[in-house]
């Protein structure tokens, strides 16, 4: 039986034909036990009447951001911390246009903007409209934010059309939310370790040995996992991001540094191995700084593999380890070798060579090779970091659940 007993759903509708169809989502909802509050925008009123709305839901109908007595009660900020995902249906071309361009001139996308929590659209639109380079450029936009976009399917429209741009169904868009919020549920279970970033080996007080990686990628899984539901930790070596307050974080500059908290944090059932930790350190680290000189010869020894660790591990082997491989050349032949030896389940690799991808880039692109999977190969074409994050997160939720 389905059932979303205490889960937390904030239902935006706005001005569109297509928002009749919202009144048999929060039936659905209500039919599961969800706790539902509602946003009608002001053109949505024109459509659905807010009573319709309050005696479905059950729950309180909000529809000005200037209402005071709204505010008094539960200000715009707590109302999107309130929610578990937020839900908008129909999300029109102007709507979507407000949250690519960040605009917060009513009390939807003020809340949308102030959300730290899932956002689905379900757009719905003229076919015109809906094929428009701007609108397909703002939907670009609202996936790299990490916004889940539902349908449009095609079919005939209010208008007399036909084509893309109908709002799914409503037991389409009502699965959808089910199925995320249930993997939430069943994810909270959970324990997923990501390790981020550089490692600074260092060769005297002032003088180490690095390189490019800048952690956004591995900051972007763990966001990505800790906004599905899992128990995320985030090991990260020097960086100059953010990250979210409520992923345990732990900061570290060397490989033995990573390696050791790793080790602290085992076992976990997720292992994601996206830092790019020094291969070598120095057998001995001066004390004092090196003074200018003519030459300078310097010995290195090999740093713990700790990929290779983790893998490996009799007892404390993660379910599902993945390892990230950074290549300049030969980008399938080296990934194979290293799912191969490294005992891996997964394998992310990147070329680093391309200044538009993979080091210090908001884009990336990247093939997974899967050690046990039907499909051997896939490779996830030119993105923002944050959304190859999520399409590698989708593919951990199904296998993990």
């Amino acid at each position: 039986m389905n059932d979303l007993t205490n889960k937390k759903i904030l239902f935006i509708i706005c001005g569109g034909v297509s928002a009749y169809k919202s009144l048999e989502i929060l039936r659905l909802f209500k039919k599961s036990n969800a706790k539902l509050k509602t946003i009608l925008t002001k053109n949505a009123k024109e459509f659905v009447t807010p009573l319709s709305v309050a005696s479905l839901s059950q729950g309180k109908v909000y529809d000005d951001l200037f209402n005071v007595e709204n505010e008094a009660e539960m200000d715009h900020i707590s109302l999107s911390r309130w929610a578990d995902v937020i839900v908008v249906a129909p999300a029109t071309a102007n709507t979507i246009s407000k949250l690519s361009n960040g605009s917060s001139e009513d009390l939807a996308s003020t809340v949308i903007l102030a959300s730290n929590k899932q956002v689905f659209l379900a757009p719905a639109m003229n076919v015109r409209m809906w094929n428009h380079n701007s609108n397909q450029n703002n939907l670009k936009t609202l996936k790299n934010y990490g916004y889940k976009i539902i349908g449009p399917i095609i079919g005939d429209m209010a208008c007399g059309e036909y084509g893309e741009g109908k709002m799914s169904e409503p037991k389409d868009i009502y699965d959808e939310i089910f199925n995320f919020l249930s993997n939430k549920i069943k994810n909270k279970k959970i324990k997923a370790l990501v390790t981020a970033g550089p490692t600074n080996e260092y060769i005297d007080p002032v003088r180490y040995i690095t390189n490019k990686s800048s952690g956004k990628q591995g900051y972007e899984i763990a966001k990505s996992l800790f906004k599905r539901g899992f128990d995320t930790t985030l090991i990260s070596g020097p960086t100059n991001l953010d990250f979210n307050e409520n992923i345990n974080f732990i900061k570290v500059e060397t490989a033995e540094e990573m390696f050791k908290a790793t080790q602290k944090n085992l076992p976990v059932d997720i292992a994601i191995f996206a830092a790019a930790v020094s291969d070598f350190k120095l057998s001995k680290k001066y004390d004092k700084k090196i003074k200018k000189q003519e030459n300078l010869t310097i010995n290195l020894e090999k740093n713990t593999d700790i990929l290779n660790y983790v893998s490996n591990h009799n007892s404390k082997r993660p379910k599902l380890v993945i390892g990230f491989a950074a290549e300049t050349d030969n980008l399938d032949e080296n990934a194979l070798e290293k799912l191969t030896n490294k005992n891996c389940d997964w394998i992310i690799a990147n070329d680093v060579s391309k200044k538009d991808k993979g080091f210090n880039s908001e884009f990336n692109e990247v093939v997974i090779h899967y050690k046990n999977n039907k499909i051997k190969r896939e490779k996830l074409s030119l993105k923002k970091k944050s959304e190859i994050s999520e399409e590698i997160v989708d593919r951990i939720v199904s296998q993990i659940n």
